[in-house]
């Protein structure tokens, strides 16, 4: 059986007497993105800085390749590229002399560190700027410098908390196409609290909510967290909305545009059916019937409650 990259259990951390992690357990497998999600506040720079060794928990353990990161900690780090919210870049250094330097900190031989950053200056994208002071590149660039960094050493973990935080639009486009790039040989573990983001780059998801994990699963179990209750109707000849209203099963009707109308139901197919019968008996001309799914910001919120 493959031994999970990381495995947490009853993680708890306070700060001084208010506790910002409570009893969490998770298993992150050798692959694919996982979302760490919540809002701010919630625990999650906490519980990836306890990760990445960067604080000690007050309890709990925490695992990297099955090694106990509180005993063994620098063994534990070898396997782990860390990205905090703010990048940790010397602005004053070339790009490839930082990468060199980030390299020799990593411990590569010094006759492995050129191939080694030729290799993530290629992987993300700022070949052209190697010479360029770090100071003297965009945002976006920045942030691809520190992902480099995060991945000189190729660790099986790779923790990015907040990587597109203060990018404009193709900026972030261009660093969650690097994420998706990276993850195919590697798990990463993305925290955030942009909704977008989880949905454009992530496979599972992982949410937290005052320090207390809500919710663990694919991001298809995200969107089929709460049970839908309502129809979108186009008719192309509308029906009164009495006559929806009076539909066996519908609780509530919304006229949405001339044609347009929503239905809350209680059972989904029986109104379906019934509504397609009476289309065809009456003429109304039923060109669009669909179910809706609760967004991912109502599911969010609906999981922000699990807590109170």
């Amino acid at each position: 059986m493959e031994v999970p990259v990381v495995k947490i259990e009853n993680l708890s951390h306070r700060y001084n007497l208010q506790w910002a992690v409570r009893d969490i357990n998770i298993e992150i497998p050798s692959t694919g993105i996982h979302g760490f999600l919540g809002s701010n506040g919630a625990g999650k720079s906490t519980t990836l800085n306890i990760i990445c060794g960067v604080v000690k928990q007050t309890e709990g353990k925490v695992y990297i390749k099955g090694i106990d990161a509180r005993k063994h900690p620098v063994e534990a780090k070898r396997h782990i590229g860390f990205l905090p919210q703010k990048p940790p870049l010397y602005e004053d250094l070339t790009v490839e002399e930082y990468l060199s330097y980030c390299a020799d900190l990593r411990w590569i031989p010094r006759d492995k560190i050129r191939p080694a950053v030729d290799d993530v200056l290629e992987k993300c994208g700022i070949v052209h700027f190697k010479k360029r002071l770090i100071k003297n590149l965009s945002g976006g660039y920045q942030q691809r410098v520190g992902i480099a960094q995060a991945i000189i050493h190729r660790p099986e973990l790779v923790v990015l908390d907040e990587p597109t935080n203060g990018l404009d639009p193709n900026q972030i486009n261009e660093i969650r196409a690097l994420i998706i790039e990276i993850a195919r040989e590697r798990a990463v573990l993305l925290s955030t609290h942009i909704l977008s983001e989880i949905q454009a780059t992530c496979d599972h998801i992982l949410m937290i909510e005052e320090g207390k994990l809500v919710f663990t699963g694919t991001v298809d179990d995200f969107n089929n967290y709460m049970i839908p209750n309502t129809l979108y109707l186009t008719f192309m000849n509308a029906p009164p909305v009495e006559i929806l209203e009076k539909t066996e099963g519908v609780v509530k009707v919304e006229e949405i545009g001339k044609n347009d109308f929503r239905l809350y139901f209680t059972e989904a197919q029986e109104v379906i059916d019934k509504i397609v019968e009476q289309s065809a008996a009456g003429g109304w001309k039923l060109s669009e019937l669909r179910v809706e799914k609760s967004s991912f910001e109502t599911i969010f919120t609906e999981l922000s409650k699990k807590t109170r």
